[in-house]
């Protein structure tokens, strides 16, 4: 057997063995499943592009080190069409030429939530203008709960671990 047929079969037995930690939240709590839809119904209003809000998921999930949202929004990404490029500079948008105006400031907004600022506030006055050149107040919502879904979730992959890769409710231990 070569070495990267090895290596692609112990990784596929890899992840066959993968196991969450926790079970599906949605088998104990139900009402986690109607938030959940009801968050998604909000930030797909079509204020901002689908593709924008799963590039400022992707990035929370880099910047978080969540595997489960790498791979999910970068899925996500796939299913819409998005070239491999893009997907892969999301880690090093600031240099790629591969984002508009619009998506660069989405990413950029995303980091200042996420990283601490040890200098003053995370969204600047100068940061916020900056996106309200390009998005509205609807717009403007429309990103920040984007980015509260994925913080919502956030503790749900890093602490339960979810199988990445796997379908949503497929994806915990039963």
């Amino acid at each position: 057997m070569s070495t990267s047929t090895s290596t692609s079969t112990s990784t596929r037995i890899e992840q066959d063995n993968l196991q969450s930690r926790l079970p599906d939240p949605g088998q104990l709590f139900p009402e986690l499943v109607a938030i959940a839809g009801t968050m998604t119904k909000a930030i797909h209003n079509g204020s901002i592009p689908k593709t924008t809000i799963h590039l400022v998921q992707l990035r929370a999930g880099q910047i978080v080190g969540s595997t489960y949202h790498t791979v999910r929004q970068s899925g996500e990404l796939r299913q819409a069409g998005e070239t491999e490029e893009r997907i892969t500079a999301v880690a090093s948008w600031q240099d790629a030429p591969y984002f508009t105006d619009a998506e660069r400031v989405a990413l950029e907004i995303v980091e200042a939530v996420l990283t601490p600022n040890p200098f003053g506030e995370r969204v600047s006055d100068e940061l916020f203008a900056r996106a309200t050149d390009h998005y509205d107040d609807t717009a403007m919502w429309t990103l920040t709960l984007a980015i509260s879904q994925i913080c919502y979730f956030i503790p749900v992959a890093l602490v339960a671990k979810p199988v990445p890769g796997m379908p949503p409710g497929q994806n915990y231990r039963r």
